[in-house]
């Protein structure tokens, strides 16, 4: 019976080698990327509004080769690799969500939540379809089709894009590239938004 009890303790080193049991043994990349907004509200700056009024953005949906922390490299329309020693923060739509919050908010045009559950206004919403390096181009793409549902159910779409080219698959030029373009397309976005 005393066997039997300490059977289990005697696989820990053998897993040790495939999982990680927070021993310290993992390696981390040597930086995590993230989205820093060209725009944003400035300190102490307020905005104010009603439920009915107040803009609600969605966390965008993503294809299953973004809903990752890694950065998608496009080889060819059946291939998609990943990118070394590159990693987000957080998942790439999740970032992209509060960077449009950030853009909209620093119009200080109107008030802009994150979600839905507390208004009755208009609703920002989307698929964010490509947010890495692709290839052929040489260059990092950043696509977002936008979902704009109005309070009276009148629905609105529209495609945003924007690219960077004359890219190495290398960190140190995709992180700052996607960044580049994600703020092109937020903006974009914004000017369609308070349009």
């Amino acid at each position: 019976m005393r066997q039997a009890m300490f059977a289990p303790l005697l696989l820990i080193p053998a897993l040790a080698g495939c999982i990680n049991l927070g021993l310290g043994t993992s390696k981390s990349p040597p930086a995590m990327m993230t989205l820093t907004p060209e725009s944003a509200p400035a300190d102490g700056s307020t905005t104010s509004g009603t439920a009915q009024t107040a803009l609600s953005v969605i966390e965008p949906e993503t294809d299953a080769k973004l809903a990752v922390l890694r950065v998608p490299v496009t080889i060819d329309p059946s291939h998609v690799a990943y990118l070394k020693k590159a990693l987000w923060v957080e998942r790439p739509a999740r970032l992209f969500q509060h960077l449009l919050i950030e853009t909209v908010r620093a119009r200080g045009k109107r008030l802009v939540v994150e979600g839905s559950q507390f208004t009755h206004g208009p609703i920002l919403s989307g698929r964010l379809i490509d947010f890495g390096y692709d290839v052929p181009s040489h260059s990092v793409i950043v696509r977002f089709d936008a979902i704009r549902l109005m309070p009276d159910g009148t629905t609105q779409t529209r495609r945003f894009e924007a690219s960077v080219d004359h890219l190495d698959a290398d960190v140190g030029q995709v992180a700052p590239a996607l960044n580049q373009a994600a703020n092109q397309v937020a903006i974009a976005v914004a000017d369609w938004v308070d349009s």
